[in-house]
Parts: C-alpha cells; structure tokens; sequence
C-alpha cells in the first residue's frame, strides 16, 4: 500500500492512526510527490495488467485515474 498523506498524519507505532482525514497502515511508506513526477505533471503506474495516471493539477491536487 501506498500512502502520501501531510507530515502530521505520518503513522505512528500504534496498528492504525486515525485523522480527520484518512486511515493510515503502521507500515505504509512515505514517498514526496516530486520522487514519483520527478519534474513531469502527469506519470503511468503499471499495476499488474492495469495502467494508471497520476496527474499533479493546476490546484496543486493529485488525481489518480484508471
């Protein structure tokens, strides 16, 4: 599982950390967005069969579509 969530819901060592925003698994990684779009505003992520597309919006969003 892949998790990119603020600084402040960074999991803790409990099983779960809930926030009022998401759920987080105690062992989810943190990657910072520039690492994935490494300049680009929009990546493919090959997930078994399936593609995917990351896109970074003009709102400063990210919005992942099959």
């Amino acid at each position: 599982m892949l998790a990119v969530h603020p600084q402040h819901d960074v999991p803790s060592h409990s099983a779960h950390q809930v926030s009022e925003r998401h759920v987080v698994a105690a062992d989810a990684v943190e990657i910072d967005s520039t690492r994935l779009l490494k300049g680009h505003r929009e990546v493919l992520i090959r997930h078994g069969n399936e593609c995917y597309r990351l896109r970074h919006t003009r709102n400063d969003k990210l919005i992942l579509t099959k």
